[in-house]
């Protein structure tokens, strides 16, 4: 196999998860980051030290509450920072992005009338789809465009078709959590606003392979959830001021009626904000040992490359240039597997549009019985939908058990893919 052209290996040292030993003495292998990452130490210290210093609950005139308001407005600024928003004031934090999306659908959903239209993709997790598609019940129209089943590529002739004057919003993920896809959200958007609506996008899946920029996408809204990044289960929003101002919340009475507060309804997870803040501070590390100096930028209005927003598409810039050729090698060695059936691009010269996520199904052995295989050899994978019904139902494995997923992140070797090819080869 090559060797990737950056080593990050070092990084595994950080994650305590990444040491633990079956009975054997065998390391774990997660290739489950899809559905959920490990994280480093730096994480689970940052919430330890919020429970001992800073444990209270916001708006107090003491110590430990004061602590814990700045526990809420720093992390509000990393992640404006990881989103490379405009202004804190635009991050919503939530339990996760399917509740964020639930609640804000619910928020958008009292502006529309009967015979609005919204566009879900056939290509997302149900997270991005049951709560827009839940809006029936005020008469919305809701339309699905799909995908092309041959390379699991959003078709966006398809998409445009859809598009009308009646459209309201068009739902779409930034990466398939079933089979990697990214689509080209800055396209969409102008396409999107071309006909008056709203994008929202889904990056849960994209978030720990690639950098964002919400201003660059030129999307309305953007939301994904933390514990897909290398932090704990906390969602975070991002969407326009503007909008967020506009939309009327489902609040209690004594709550903010500003933005972002509006929309957290009752007590944040405080304990959650300060691993959130972990994770990205993780990040920007990663960008300062690893990542290649960005070239002279003429620093605008929007300061979008200073500070720790330099150092997090740094970090972003040097995790792709590790995992796509890891990511190679996996794909080229599943291929050679009989009776294996890859879902997604498989041209590497097309991997822009993928992230390292492989679905594959292999003739004579349901997806349930590989991943119990693997699992009893401390490999562990995830199979099934994976909460992305439309995309297995649409490619006709929904009934036959759907897929099994290979997910790689930046902490993952080549040295566990071998393990992984070789268990295969055994069954």
């Amino acid at each position: 196999m090559n060797t990737p052209r950056i080593d990050l290996s070092p990084l595994r040292s950080q994650f305590p998860a990444l040491q633990e030993t079956d009975a054997n003495g065998r390391p774990y292998v997660y290739f489950d980051g899809p559905g959920g990452t490990q994280v480093p130490q730096r994480v689970m210290d940052a919430m330890a030290d919020y429970f001992v210093r800073a444990n209270a609950n916001h708006g107090g005139h003491f110590i430990t509450s004061r602590r814990n308001d700045d526990t809420i407005d720093q992390t509000r600024t990393a992640m404006a920072d990881f989103f490379k928003a405009p202004s804190a004031a635009e991050i919503v934090f939530g339990a996760n992005m399917t509740s964020l999306t639930f609640s804000f659908s619910r928020a958008i959903g009292r502006m529309l009338q009967p015979g609005d239209e919204i566009i879900v993709t056939h290509l997302d997790h149900d997270g991005n789809i049951a709560p827009w598609v839940a809006l029936k019940e005020k008469g919305i129209i809701i339309k699905w465009a799909d995908f092309r089943r041959e390379d699991c590529r959003l078709d966006l002739d398809h998409l445009a078709s859809l598009l009308n004057a009646k459209t309201k919003l068009v739902a779409v993920g930034y990466a398939s959590n079933a089979v990697g896809t990214i689509n080209p959200i800055a396209e969409i958007a102008e396409m999107v606003h071309a006909a008056g609506a709203w994008l929202w996008v889904d990056a849960v899946h994209y978030a720990p392979h690639g950098p964002i920029d919400v201003q660059h996408t030129g999307c309305d809204f953007m939301v994904c959830s933390a514990y897909k990044f290398f932090g704990p289960h906390v969602g975070a929003l991002w969407g326009r001021l503007d909008l967020l101002e506009q939309l009327s919340a489902y609040k209690v009475r004594p709550s903010k009626t500003t933005p972002p507060q509006k929309f957290e309804t009752g007590t944040l997870n405080h304990e959650g904000l300060a691993g959130v803040s972990g994770a990205i501070d993780y990040l920007a590390e990663v960008g300062r040992h690893y990542g290649n100096p960005l070239p002279s930028i003429d620093v605008d209005a929007r300061n979008e490359y200073s500070g720790r927003r330099r150092e997090l598409k740094q970090a972003m810039d040097a995790i792709m240039a590790y995992e796509r050729p890891l990511f190679v090698n996996l794909l080229t060695a599943i291929q050679k597997i009989p009776g294996t059936r890859i879902y997604g691009i498989t041209d590497p010269m097309e991997f822009d549009h993928r992230c390292p996520t492989l679905a594959f199904t292999r003739e004579g052995f349901a997806p349930s019985q590989i991943a119990e295989h693997l699992g009893n050899q401390g490999i562990f994978v995830w199979h099934g939908n994976y909460y992305a019904l439309a995309v297995t139902e649409r490619l006709g494995v929904e009934d036959s058990g759907g897929m099994v997923r290979v997910g790689l992140a930046h902490y993952n070797t080549e040295e566990e893919i071998d393990r992984l090819i070789a268990a295969l080869n055994n069954m």
